[in-house]
């Protein structure tokens, strides 16, 4: 299966259970009725971005989704957690391009999506020799752990086949 669309999505859950502050990060994002499945960062040709709304309708719940995702989470008072995606689309749609995960924790990173664009703009240029084009586009995802509850930001890059 190689996907044909691709859609961005962020979001943030807090709760008492780790693993429910992940899936109120899910719904927050609108991505929670699928079953995801990480893979690594190759964005592949002729892969065409839509929104996250459309995106979304083209998926069916339950479905195991494809997805690059960057998964930060805190329980600690007042610590900053974020999470990016970047991607580097191919001017030659015949080439792959990148995506790029990228978290920080207790830092202030500025623009995550930035940073993550940039790797992911710096792997392309390493594996073709050459500057992927002038299309790029990041997202990001931040937030502080409230002490007494999970924390949880993602950013996730859909494929839709």
């Amino acid at each position: 299966m190689i996907p044909r669309k691709v859609f961005l999505a962020e979001g943030m859950g807090v709760h008492r259970e780790q693993i429910a502050s992940f899936e109120l990060a899910l719904r927050d994002a609108g991505i929670e009725g699928f079953n995801l499945v990480r893979v690594s960062s190759i964005l592949p040709p002729r892969c065409e971005l839509v929104s996250s709304e459309d995106g979304v309708k083209l998926l069916e719940p339950g479905q195991i989704v494809y997805c690059v995702m960057a998964r930060n989470e805190t329980i600690k008072s007042g610590e900053l957690i974020s999470a990016s995606i970047g991607l580097a689309f191919p001017e030659d749609k015949k080439r792959h391009g990148y995506v790029c995960e990228h978290t920080a924790c207790g830092v202030d990173s500025g623009d995550g999506a930035d940073t993550a664009t940039n790797l992911a703009v710096e792997m392309f240029t390493s594996k073709h020799g050459i500057e992927p084009g002038p299309r790029t586009l990041g997202i990001h995802q931040e937030a502080r752990g409230t002490g007494q509850e999970w924390t949880t930001v993602i950013a996730v890059a859909v494929f839709i086949p």
